[in-house]
């Protein structure tokens, strides 16, 4: 980048590569960027068109323009009163990701995951605050709009705003609303140099194109325009706004990272539902096995480890335990009396764990426990035991939740189990505590009643 101080453009900077022409003599690929001077302070109810047309006459086809946020959220009336910027704050904010003291990054309306919601009380009058524009991607097809009409040039608009990012230091600047430029580039089903097929490149085109500009305004330089120039093929015909910058935000579903610190707990307790139905995809055991990683680091008396997870990873295993468990527990309906087709109803309500794909059976072991010789202190201390041991399967349910699978915690192992330790060749002091299928879910599970907490808390 290079380039210096134009009394007539502000900021300006040349990017090419460091031999002007390629191997044979081509020409290669540059652009130019260079900060607009001269723009007022914008008020609310300026027609930023006008403006940014007054400042830049010289503005042409294939143009990108690069407009921060800060003077489009004053044109369209976002400054307002607000002495609590935290109230701001909570009133823009969909979801709170994460927190660290005073600092939130949290889901605003607008769907983008940022830093205190883009509320900014920077450079705005004592008492009020700044608000990001309603609608980014309308605002960039005004303006746009605007530029045709005033000067007859089809240029591209980027609106831009500041995010800091997820494992890097510092800050960029980011598209949070565009028209008539393509925001994503996907390379996909192309080749790279050597013809190796580019099979998950798309690249954020409208991102780049506002750090770019941003190198030029800068943060405090008072230069909130910029234009790209020589990247025409990146601008649409003047009837195409394009999809605009929402398709730059990844939806619920495809993103990895969606929980922060400060919900990833209570999201995950959230989704874990118990699940009845199952597809018949396999389960994979590594996840299997991260899930009881987390259940292992449940608290134990004693610093014990009260747990031991038997997998059954087979189909084999699994019909011979549920078929000796089917075995034992007709047998004690009979002896309760229970007419065959009553017997056959609550034999069919066990279908959950044969229909499962994978069954995880939890057991208790009293290793490290101490004995009394007090019947009281005995019992006492086997229930410590069994807290600890539903404390491991309830973290293993909730990782589960986190790896996307479905799960059924049922009892019916611990009514009969010595005949779930001869199935599974157990040791004698295992003692099982039910069984978890775990699959896919076929079916949304339905909606949980919502508890108010209130109804569960005595005070003294």
């Amino acid at each position: 980048m290079t380039g210096a101080r134009d009394d007539t453009t502000g900021a300006t900077g040349t990017a090419r590569a460091a031999d002007p022409a390629g191997p044979a003599g081509d020409a290669v690929p540059e652009y130019r960027v260079w900060a607009l001077a001269g723009l007022p302070e914008v008020q609310q109810g300026d027609d930023l068109a006008k403006l940014i047309a007054a400042a830049g006459p010289g503005l042409a086809d294939g143009d990108v323009v690069i407009v921060t946020s800060k003077i489009v959220s004053k044109a369209e009336g976002r400054l307002v009163e607000a002495s609590d910027r935290e109230a701001a704050i909570d009133a823009e904010t969909v979801r709170v990701v994460a927190r660290r003291g005073s600092l939130r990054i949290v889901e605003n309306r607008q769907g983008l995951v940022m830093a205190a919601a883009g509320v900014d009380a920077s450079n705005t009058p004592a008492g009020t605050v700044l608000l990001l524009p309603e609608d980014p991607d309308a605002s960039a097809r005004a303006i746009r709009a605007g530029l045709r009409d005033t000067l007859g040039v089809n240029v591209g608009v980027v609106v831009t705003d500041t995010f800091g990012r997820p494992w890097r230091a510092g800050l960029t600047d980011v598209t949070i609303g565009a028209a008539g430029v393509r925001v994503l580039d996907d390379l996909r089903g192309g080749v790279d140099a050597h013809g190796n097929p580019l099979v998950a490149t798309v690249v954020a085109t409208a991102d780049e194109l506002a750090s770019a500009g941003d190198l030029v305004k800068g943060k405090a330089a008072g230069l909130p325009v910029a234009v790209v120039r020589g990247l025409g093929h990146l601008v649409a015909g003047a009837a195409d706004d394009g999809e605009g910058a929402r398709a730059l935000v990844r939806d619920a579903a495809s993103d990895m990272f969606r929980l922060g610190t400060s919900e990833a707990v209570r999201e995950a307790v959230t989704l874990r539902r118990t699940v009845r139905a199952f597809t018949g995809e396999p389960v994979d055991p590594a996840a299997v096995r991260r899930a009881v990683a987390a259940a292992v680091t449940a608290p134990a008396p004693h610093h014990t480890t009260p747990w031991r997870f038997v997998l059954l990873e087979s189909e084999e295993s699994r019909v011979r335990l549920l078929d000796a468990m089917r075995d034992a527990w007709i047998a004690d309906l009979r002896k309760d009396g229970k007419s065959e087709e009553s017997v056959a109803k609550r034999v069919r309500r066990g279908d959950v764990l044969r229909n499962a794909p994978y069954l995880v059976v939890p057991c208790l072991v009293m290793d490290g426990s101490h004995t009394y010789g007090d019947p009281r202190r005995d019992a006492a201390e086997r229930e410590m035991f069994v807290v600890a041991t539903g404390a491991g399967v309830q973290n293993l349910l909730v990782a589960l939740a986190g790896e996307q699978l479905g799960s059924a915690w049922v009892s019916s192992t611990m009514f009969c189990r010595d005949v779930v330790r001869e199935a599974l060749a157990l040791p004698p002091d295992w003692d099982p505590m039910g069984a978890v299928a775990v699959g896919k879910a076929a079916e949304e599970p339905r909606a949980r009643a919502e508890r108010d907490p209130e109804g569960f808390i005595e005070v003294r």
